[in-house]
């Protein structure tokens, strides 16, 4: 079964990677829990409604995330998920280039089970 989660898991990160590079609102929409906590690397904390909004109004970019070093741990009814990122895009009109490390905790939504992410958090890799 956790084989089975993990393989969804790994499936959902990557709609959530293209949902990231086309400001996929819809799509993002769909893959982020309304109740999401995301604290950023610079220890900001940002709900989901911050960032549906960043990537409506254009004031996030991302032309580029690659990813590497995905490491998936499930665990009961909820998925944990490390992975490396490499962005270059814009914030704000300013470039925001960097390798992050990202940590998404997933769990599927009581009503659909749709898997979404709740929480999120991210730190810079030097």
């Amino acid at each position: 079964m956790s084989h089975t989660i993990a393989a969804r898991i790994q499936a959902a990160e990557e709609q959530l990677r293209q949902a990231m590079l086309a400001s996929d609102v819809a799509a993002l929409e769909a893959l982020l829990d309304p109740e999401l906590l995301f604290t950023n690397h610079m220890g900001w904390t940002f709900t989901r409604e911050d960032d549906l909004d960043a990537h409506r109004s254009g004031m996030l970019k991302i032309v580029d995330l690659d990813l590497s070093e995905q490491c998936v741990l499930v665990r009961g009814d909820c998925a944990v998920v490390s992975v490396q990122a490499r962005i270059t895009g814009r914030y704000n009109g300013v470039p925001s280039n960097g390798t992050f490390r990202f940590m998404r905790t997933w769990a599927p939504d009581e009503a659909s089970g749709q898997w979404r992410v709740i929480a999120a958090s991210s730190v810079m890799v030097v």
